[in-house]
Parts: structure tokens; C-alpha cells; sequence
């Protein structure tokens, strides 16, 4: 009788438990027993009893909204209701056309968000999609193909190469099973399975005796005990993480509610005193003061900023989009340009998920390989200094046998480099063609005559070979430690050697300290004993070739885009299902983590969430991470303050995507489980496409910005007009529809030319901005009453100014709208700057779209001064030359004050204070 494992002897004592995840620690008969499983597979009725006490393997559909519902929900929105309050004051002021372009404008925000929601339920839909749809299963003692959703546990599972695992399996029977975990594990290359039980705390990319749901079987074949299905497994696992994961709001979005409740209290506020003031104070009738706050209102509420949003973020959008960047939700275009940590994925984000021999360790020579990737491009080199491989025999033969011990296939599709079979396999053809040895031809040259396939028992794979002399050749591959034990002698440069076994261990281990996989290649010329390859061939004799080290490299873009990044103070970090030393090794060369420790996931799994935190900020390599560990990993940022972007392209990567701040998922070899739950995918799958993305939102974000530095002032000196003209009992100097014109216009046409300003050059030099940072600083509202004052200085000043020399009210209220348009036309072109000069050809014609704006506003402008039908509504007047060069005056003011408070801004240490975070 078999001795059990401890963990046998535990877990048997407790009936099956399927949301315990322990069954890699089992025994495969303690499996078959806790599952009552029978060898010849279970009977139909008793699979038809298991569904319904165990349901079917099948990923349940979330609870959803319908359309109607989900549509309304859209206008639960701070931003929209700002534009929903300014389409109805302007329906009390009987302006239809102008309400229902604002109510047309909210409802097309509405629909944008309409289509884009769902993004959740779309990403369960991509998780569910990966659920393979047939199985072939034992089932009264024969093997049938049956519907996916019919297993149940305790089901017995064929496996063969191609296959997609259909449930969570407890491995029975291997025969030279390798499945492509990368998915769901991050793992790059495929994982040797085994029927063994592992440490019941072992990783899930190391429990080798366990086939997981939705991962691809690319080699082999096995039989397997379906331990866990549905909602059960691992996959199941992950889809219950995405629906319970809370997707945050961009920091832009937190912003301008916040700053849309301050305002709306601040409006609130001004409206009510200024109404009891008037009625109260100076005694005015309460239908008058009722117009007169009306008016205030309408002048103060920022009906263009909604608009501004959609167009600056669609404008991003576009922008983003040539340089291959797809954004799936608007706001996530100005998160981009908040980012302070980028946490990537590894496997195909940061490296190019294409296996490549880097270094070969001959007897006396370590050879460095150039080149990346599976295009047969670069030189061998030893020292730097380039070699001829054919002058080196160890090399020579160890290339011939990486070839030709080889089943994989390479072949150019259309200018790119493809791959059939085993990436590691290829990365030594690639080799091969670096170093001048074709495999067709060498195939030709020393014809194969017989195999003996790689088993993981003997952790090797042996071919018998011919050459053109008709002498016969064994070649072997595999593990070093075992290649070693078969050879006596070694290759070297004046012939076969005693093997120095000791030399070729501590290479191995230097090799494995640079994050390397290694593979050792040797010979023997002799023949086959029995005619054929048997494993007795292998024992004994063979001379020891060389030591290969493979890794899937960064891309080279990657290693710029990292550096860009750090120079706009961005720190990136990794998360990797990949072991440490590889990932240790990848992050030094891409600059990640170089001075700091790498933590794993089995490390993370025992830290609180205040050591995590601390961590997470310390730490910026992570290996062996499984998708709670990233998921945790993101949360604990968020939680330090961070604004977190998260790459990836497995379905582990999925739930941490959602969670993030801005997902970015992998648009070539993304899942689409990846794809669904990002906010943003990359159509080249280019590390690279990040930092351009990161400049494009901080862009949009800086125009926002400026937007609303030139919204502002423009709104507040209207306030102030107005307050003025109530407080000093002052003949009100604009109507409300007057403010309205002035507002929906003029404000409206000039403000949208801003959302078109080119970045500024120092863009990507700059630091991040803090994550709790205002909207607007203390500097900003100096800005702000500033230009009010000046504006109102100019407006009201003039107005006076003609009334007291006896100008007819409706001229003197024209030259005031007027006054009020000019200084917003002047103060227009002072914006393309915030603290910058535009005192120059550049500052003053860089954006054409502010030419074209204030171009267009000017007739529109002698519209409303000349023509009888504005007249009629707007209560206008005609104006002389000499008072349109009043109004050009008063609008100089503004340009010329703002210019002075800029260089003077400049010059105090008050401006480089201010500076410091926006230039970096």
C-alpha cells in the first residue's frame, strides 16, 4: 500500500469541497477517492446526478441593466448637469434655439457613454468565451466527445495536442504533456506537466500535476480527473474577481466634480446675497433682482466646459489613435497624462514573447549572440570582437546539433519571422541561421533516422543522424544536470577533453543568475545498439558540446519607452507569473528595479495590506505573481495616492485592468478577456506607444486647463459687471441676454479653439502631477481675479464713461458687450501659455485654430451690432469707428496686463515655485 502524503491524510477527512483550491497537494488516488472517480469513467446517470448537485461547467452571465435604465444612468453626471442647468436657465430666458443645442449637447455625451459602457460585462463575455465548447471524456467505459458544460468532477479527461482544456484537471497519466499556461499564469514558455502532488502552498504556475480551464495543450497527451468546473476554477476565479472589481473614476472626472460642487456653492452663494442685498440694502423690487441674479447666473455657470471636455478628449482620442493607441472610454485620454506608476506585464508587453539564445558557454569561450527575437539577424562575438563559427569546433557542433535535435520549424510570412512547435526549439534554429547553418540543408547533409522524443522523466531528447560519410551521430538536448551525467568527455579546441564537470557547473550557474533558461547540448558517434534509438542509448559516452542560454528579451522600444518614462517621473514596475530570476534579469536590462529586491507572490501572499503598501512603493519587480497578487499590487498603490496604469495582455492580467486607474491592454496578443476589461489597447503592442500615449493626456489635460484659466476670468469679469452694477446701484450694463450672447457665442466659439493647442515641449520633462492636486491652485485664482478686474476695469469703465458723456443706453451696453468679446478675443492668444510669452510670431499665429476662432467671432460680432434682427432681440445698438476703437482699447488692457503679470510672474521666485511641477 502506498504511503500518503500528509496533505493527503488531511484533506481526505473532509468531503469534496470545490471552492477549496487544493488539489495539486493530492495523490492521484487520493484525487480518484475524494472524488469517487472510476476508472473506466463515470455512467451517464451519475453524471446527470453530479450536474445537478455540482450545476454546469459553465461560467454564469452577470446580473444586467436594461438599455432604457443604463441610458438614463448617463446623465447621473456632474458635468451634465451643469450643461442640463444652463439649457434651462436659457429656456427661461426664452432662448429655444440655444437650449436645445445645450440638451441635444447632453444627450449626445449621454449616448458616447451609452456605447462605451459595458465594458465589464464584455470581459466576462471574452472569460466565458475561452471555456473550450467539447470534451472528450470516459463515460460508462468508452470515449465520447460531449459538450464542455456537461462535465462534471470526477469526470476522466483525454487530453491531446491542440486540445483546450475544458475544466480544471488533476493530471493522471502524462505522456510528454506541455500546456501554454502565459494566459492565465504569465508563464512564456509552455509548462512541462507531470501526475506529482506539489506543496499545497505551491504557486499555480508550479503545480505541474494540474490542467487548467482555458489553457492550450501544445504537445502530448494525458488523462486527467476534472477536479473543479464553472465558477469552480481557476478561470471562474478570475471572472468572479472582475465583477466584484470597482472601477474608479479618472482623476480628471474627481477633479471636476469637485471643482463643479465648489462652484455651484460659490454661484449659490453670490446669487443669494446679491438678491438680498438688492432688495433688502438698495431696495429694488424682487422681480427686478429676481432677473438681475438670473442674469448673474447665467454669466457665471460654465456652460462651455462639458463641450470642451467631449472635444479636447475626442480630439485626444484621434491623436492617440495614429500612433496606435485605441482608447475604449473618453475620460481615460487625460488619465494617461496623471499616471505616476505603470505596472506591466512581462510576458509579450515589456519583451517580445519570442525566445532568443543569448549566450552559448563552450569549453574555454563564452559566445554572446546578437540579435533579438525570431528574425535570424545578429553576430556571434566573444569579447566583443566578432567570430567566424566555423573556426571554433565546439561551437561549430553544438549549433549542429541545436539544428538538427530540433522538431520546431522557422519561415518568413510576409516579412515577419513565424515559428512552428517549441520556442525554445526555435530560438536554436534562429541560432543556427545566425551562425550559417540552415536547417533544410542540414537536414539534407546529416539525414535523421530515427527519435527519441523529449519525456519529462528522462528530461531529455535524443535523434540518430547519418552524415555525408554515412557515419552514424547521436545528438541529445535537455537539462544540463542531466546531460552531464552522460558524458565523459568534452569538446574543445584541439579536440575531446576528460570533462571538467565542475567548470561546467559553476557556468550553469552564472548563466541561471542572469535570468537565463539553459539547455545543454552534447554528441556521440556511435550507433544505436538495437538498430533504433532506446533510452539506453542515451546512458553513457556522449561528449559534452556547450551550455545554451535562452530568454525571451526585452523589446528594445520597451528599454526607451522605460527610460522616457522615468525621465517624466513615472515609475514603472513589474508583474510577472515568471520566475524571479528571469524576471530580476529582464528588469536590469529594460532599468526596473536594478538596486532593489525582487518579491514574489508566494511573499506577497503573506503581507498585511499596510506592508504591502509600503512594498508596493519600495519594490519594483514582482515574480510568480498570480492575478490576485497584481490585483492586490494595484489597489495597494491606489490606496498610497498613486495613479496607476497596468498593462497586460493575459486573462490573469484582467481583474488588476479593470481596477486600474488606465488598463492597457496588448492589442496583437492580447486575450480578449485583456482587451475588454482595458480602457485603452495598443494596436502594435508597443511598450513604446505608453510613454507617446502619457504625452497625448498630459496634453489634453493641459489644455483643459488652460480652457478653464480662459473661461474663468471671462465669466468672472461678467460677475463682476454685473455685481458692481448692483451694489452702486448702477444702471445694469448687460441684460441676460446679453451675458447669454456673450457666454454661448462668443465664449463658446473662442474657448473650443484651445482644445486644438499643440503640446508644449517640455512636456515630457516634467514631473506628475500630485494626484490630489486642485484643479486650481492659489496661483490660478490670482489668474483668475486678475483678468476679472481688468475685463471688468474695461467693460464697466467704458459703459460709465459714455453714459456720463450722454450716450444712449442701448449703444453704451453694445460697446460694453463688445468691450467684454474683445478683451475675451485678446485674452484668447494670452492663453495658449500659461506663464510663456506670446509676444512673438510663434506665440501670437502657432495655433491657427485661434486665428480661425476670433475670425469667425468678429462677424458674428457686427451681427449683433448691425443687424436689425439682433438689434431687435439683443437690444443693440449701431457703433461708430471711434467706438470700436474704444472697444479695442479696452481689450488691449486685458492683453497687455496679462502679459505684464506673466513676466513679472517669471522674474519672483513665487512663478518658480509654480513652475517647478508644470515644467518638470
Amino acid at each position: 500500500m502506498k504511503t500518503q502524503s500528509r496533505a493527503d491524510r488531511t484533506l481526505q477527512t473532509s468531503p469534496p469541497d470545490l471552492t477549496e483550491h487544493y488539489w495539486h497537494a493530492l495523490s492521484c488516488e487520493a484525487v480518484a477517492d475524494r472524488l469517487q472517480a472510476d476508472p473506466h469513467g463515470l455512467s451517464a446517470a451519475e453524471a446527470q446526478r453530479r450536474i445537478g448537485q455540482y450545476g454546469r461547467n459553465q461560467l454564469a452571465p452577470p446580473p444586467r441593466r436594461g438599455p432604457l435604465l443604463r441610458f438614463l444612468l448617463q446623465f447621473h453626471d456632474v458635468l451634465l448637469y451643469v450643461m442640463l442647468i444652463a439649457a434651462v436657465i436659457t429656456a427661461l430666458l426664452g432662448h429655444w434655439i440655444d437650449s436645445g443645442v445645450l440638451f441635444a449637447a447632453a444627450a449626445i455625451n449621454a449616448l458616447i457613454g451609452f456605447i462605451q459602457e459595458g465594458k465589464a460585462e464584455t470581459a466576462l463575455d471574452a472569460i466565458r468565451a475561452m471555456l473550450s465548447p467539447h470534451a472528450q471524456v470516459l463515460r460508462d467505459g468508452f470515449a465520447i466527445e460531449i459538450d464542455a458544460a456537461e462535465l462534471v468532477p470526477g469526470d476522466l479527461v483525454l487530453l491531446a495536442t491542440g486540445d483546450r482544456v475544458p475544466a480544471d484537471l488533476r493530471l493522471i497519466d502524462v505522456k510528454e504533456l506541455r500546456t501554454d499556461e502565459a494566459a492565465l499564469t504569465g508563464e512564456s514558455l509552455p509548462v512541462e506537466k507531470n501526475n506529482t502532488a506539489v506543496a499545497i502552498d505551491a504557486p499555480l504556475g508550479d503545480r505541474f500535476g494540474m490542467a487548467y480551464s482555458g489553457t492550450l495543450v501544445v504537445h502530448g497527451q494525458a488523462r486527467g480527473l476534472v477536479v473543479a468546473t464553472g465558477r469552480h476554477s481557476e478561470l471562474g476565479r478570475i471572472n468572479q474577481m472582475l465583477t466584484d472589481v470597482r472601477t474608479l473614476n479618472t482623476p480628471l472626472l474627481r477633479q471636476i466634480n469637485h471643482f463643479a460642487r465648489i462652484l455651484t456653492m460659490a454661484i449659490i452663494a453670490v446669487s443669494a446675497l446679491t438678491f438680498i442685498l438688492g432688495t433688502y440694502w438698495r431696495g429694488h423690487a424682487a422681480s427686478d433682482m429676481f432677473m438681475m441674479v438670473v442674469a448673474l447666473v447665467a454669466s457665471a455657470i460654465p456652460e462651455g466646459l462639458p463641450a470642451i471636455m467631449t472635444v479636447t478628449l475626442a480630439l485626444g482620442v484621434q491623436r492617440m489613435a495614429r500612433r496606435h493607441a485605441i482608447i475604449r472610454r473618453l475620460p481615460a485620454v487625460e488619465a494617461l497624462g496623471a499616471v505616476t506608476v505603470i505596472c506591466s506585464d512581462k510576458t509579450g508587453t515589456l519583451t517580445r514573447n519570442e525566445m532568443t539564445v543569448q549566450r552559448v558557454v563552450c569549453a574555454h569561450h563564452v559566445i554572446d549572440v546578437g540579435g533579438i527575437g525570431y528574425a535570424p539577424q545578429g553576430d556571434l562575438s566573444i569579447d566583443g570582437r566578432h567570430i567566424v563559427p566555423a573556426h571554433y569546433p565546439a561551437l561549430a557542433m553544438a549549433v549542429r546539433v541545436g539544428v538538427l535535435c530540433n522538431d520546431a520549424r522557422l519561415y518568413e510570412d510576409e516579412g515577419a519571422w513565424q515559428i512552428v512547435g517549441d520556442p525554445t526549439e526555435a530560438a536554436l534554429l534562429v541560432l543556427g541561421a545566425k551562425a550559417g547553418f540552415d536547417q533544410h540543408a542540414a537536414a539534407l547533409a546529416w539525414s535523421r533516422q530515427d527519435t527519441l522524443p523529449f519525456a519529462s522523466q528522462h528530461r531529455y531528447m535524443a535523434t540518430w543522424h547519418r552524415d555525408a560519410d554515412e557515419s552514424s551521430w547521436l545528438f541529445v538536448k535537455g537539462a544540463p544536470e542531466r546531460i552531464l551525467e552522460m558524458c565523459a568527455s568534452q569538446l574543445e579546441h584541439d579536440g575531446e577533453k576528460p570533462l571538467d564537470v565542475d567548470y561546467w557547473r559553476r557556468m550553469a550557474t552564472d548563466t541561471a543568475a542572469q535570468g537565463l533558461r539553459l539547455l545543454a547540448l552534447a554528441c556521440r558517434r556511435a550507433e544505436p545498439a538495437a538498430g533504433h534509438l532506446l533510452p539506453e542509448d542515451a546512458s553513457h559516452g556522449y561528449t559534452f558540446l556547450a551550455l545554451v542560454g535562452i530568454i525571451d528579451p526585452p523589446r528594445e522600444e520597451a528599454i526607451a519607452a522605460v527610460r522616457d518614462c522615468h525621465r517624466a517621473g513615472i515609475r514603472v514596475k513589474m508583474i510577472t507569473g515568471d520566475h524571479a530570476e528571469t524576471a530580476r534579469a529582464i528588469g536590469a536590462q529594460l532599468g526596473i528595479g536594478m538596486e532593489r529586491p525582487v518579491v514574489t507572490g508566494a511573499e506577497i501572499a503573506l503581507m498585511d495590506e499596510a506592508a504591502l503598501r509600503r512594498t508596493a512603493m519600495e519594490v519594483d519587480v514582482f515574480a510568480r505573481a498570480n492575478p490576485e497578487h497584481k490585483l492586490r499590487l494595484v489597489q495597494a498603490l491606489q490606496e498610497s495616492g498613486q495613479v496607476v496604469a497596468m498593462t497586460g495582455d493575459g486573462v490573469n492580467d484582467a481583474p488588476a485592468l479593470k481596477r486600474a486607474d488606465i488598463g492597457v491592454a496588448m492589442g496583437l496578443k492580447g486575450t480578449e478577456a485583456a482587451k475588454e476589461a482595458a480602457d485603452m489597447v495598443l494596436a502594435d503592442d508597443n511598450f513604446a506607444t505608453i510613454a507617446a500615449a502619457v504625452r497625448e493626456g498630459r496634453a489634453v489635460y493641459d489644455n483643459l486647463k488652460k480652457f478653464i484659466l480662459f473661461m474663468l476670468p471671462t465669466n468672472g469679469g461678467e460677475v463682476l459687471v454685473i455685481i458692481a452694477a448692483i451694489l452702486f446701484e448702477l444702471t445694469l450694463p448687460l441684460t441676460p441676454a446679453q451675458v447669454l450672447w456673450v457666454n454661448m457665442v462668443t465664449s463658446g466659439v473662442l474657448g473650443l479653439a484651445l482644445a486644438f493647442e499643440p503640446a508644449e515641449p517640455d512636456l515630457m520633462r516634467r514631473r506628475p502631477r500630485p494626484p490630489g492636486e486642485a484643479l486650481l491652485n492659489g496661483f490660478f485664482l490670482w489668474r483668475v481675479l486678475l483678468i476679472a478686474i481688468l475685463m471688468m476695469t474695461g467693460a464697466l469703465g467704458l459703459f460709465l464713461w459714455e453714459l456720463q458723456r450722454g450716450t444712449d443706453l442701448a449703444v453704451a451696453r453694445t460697446m460694453a458687450v463688445n468691450a467684454l468679446v474683445a478683451a475675451e478675443m485678446f485674452y484668447l492668444v494670452n492663453s495658449r501659455s500659461t506663464f510663456a510669452s506670446v509676444l512673438n510670431w510663434q506665440g501670437l499665429t502657432g495655433n491657427r485654430t485661434i486665428l480661425l476662432a476670433i475670425a469667425a467671432c468678429i462677424p458674428l460680432q457686427l451681427a449683433y451690432t448691425y443687424l436689425p434682427l439682433f438689434q431687435t432681440l439683443f437690444s443693440s445698438a449701431d457703433l461708430s469707428l471711434l467706438d470700436w476703437l474704444k472697444v479695442i482699447a479696452a481689450g488691449l488692457l486685458v492683453f497687455f496686463g496679462a502679459e505684464l503679470e506673466k513676466a513679472f510672474m517669471r522674474r519672483t521666485r513665487f512663478a518658480a515655485g509654480t513652475t517647478a511641477h508644470e515644467q518638470g
